[in-house]
């Protein structure tokens, strides 16, 4: 490709990352099944086990009362999304160590463009299995406004982008796949736990103020209420600015991170790991 790329080059790129991820997904199906079943587990297991205790008193953007296991179903949707984005991590890290990521950033494209690819891909992935969860927990007597999957579509675009984000700005501080189980985490557990996917903010705020003020600060908090209000109808305008500036910040950062000039990559020597020009 000589001078200036076309928009068909552009275009051909992302096929082709998109079409690389969902084989990828295609050929692991273990993946597509470990995303629905940590869910699950917590649908069928875990809200079952409270939804005798817990209810969840009428608050936005309910009408009336809920039961626990429909309030928990946008957080459950935010832990695919969530644990997506860190898988999507886990291969930029074992590209990086194969050494095919090399071949991916010597692309005369912009590297801002090939990453947005790459996440774009994730994204795709994630509300595939998205959609497959919830068309189990509807029979689970989850069942949303049918104009509620609408929607929702375009709060699962953002806030996948967010959590990719996040998964790519990770991969850009992980040397080795060995570091990545802790890093998972260290980061994942935090923001599903201090959020708002278990238990009403203003139940958290009763028992501790400052859980509450960690969980307002929690990107993975707005995520889960985006998805919450979306799923039924609605807009959380606080929610959706602060998952736009989340998704802005994070994939600066993570193209900054993917510079072989200026970013982490650079003090690694180049995007293949090893001691080689990062192109």
């Amino acid at each position: 490709m000589s001078g200036r790329p076309t928009p068909a080059q552009y275009l051909r790129c992302l096929d082709g990352i998109v079409g690389r991820e969902a084989l990828r997904f295609l050929h692991q199906r273990e993946r597509f099944v470990a995303a629905l079943v940590r869910p699950l587990v917590w649908l069928f297991i875990f809200a079952a086990g409270f939804r005798s205790v817990l209810g969840v008193s009428i608050i936005p953007p309910y009408e009336t009362y809920v039961l626990y296991q429909v309030y928990i179903v946008p957080g459950l949707v935010g832990m695919i999304q969530l644990f997506n984005g860190m898988q999507s991590s886990l291969s930029m890290v074992y590209d990086r160590e194969m050494g095919s990521m090399r071949t991916l950033l010597l692309s005369p494209l912009p590297r801002w463009y090939l990453l947005t690819c790459k996440l774009l891909a994730g994204v795709a992935v994630s509300i595939l299995q998205v959609a497959v969860f919830l068309a189990i927990a509807w029979f689970w007597d989850v069942q949303p406004p049918w104009w509620g999957y609408l929607t929702l579509l375009p709060a699962l675009l953002l806030s996948g982008l967010m959590l990719g984000a996040l998964g790519l700005l990770l991969s850009s501080f992980i040397k080795q796949l060995e570091n990545f189980a802790g890093i998972m985490n260290f980061v994942i557990f935090p923001m599903f736990f201090a959020s708002s996917a278990l238990y009403p903010l203003w139940r958290i705020r009763e028992t501790s103020p400052l859980l509450y003020h960690i969980c307002q600060f929690n990107p993975f908090t707005h995520a889960v209420e985006l998805i919450r209000f979306a799923l039924y109808g609605q807009v959380n305008w606080t929610s959706l600015a602060a998952v736009v500036g989340c998704t802005l910040v994070f994939l600066a950062l993570a193209i900054y991170g993917y510079d072989p000039a200026r970013g982490l990559i650079a003090r690694r020597g180049g995007p293949g790991g090893g001691g080689g020009p990062g192109g």
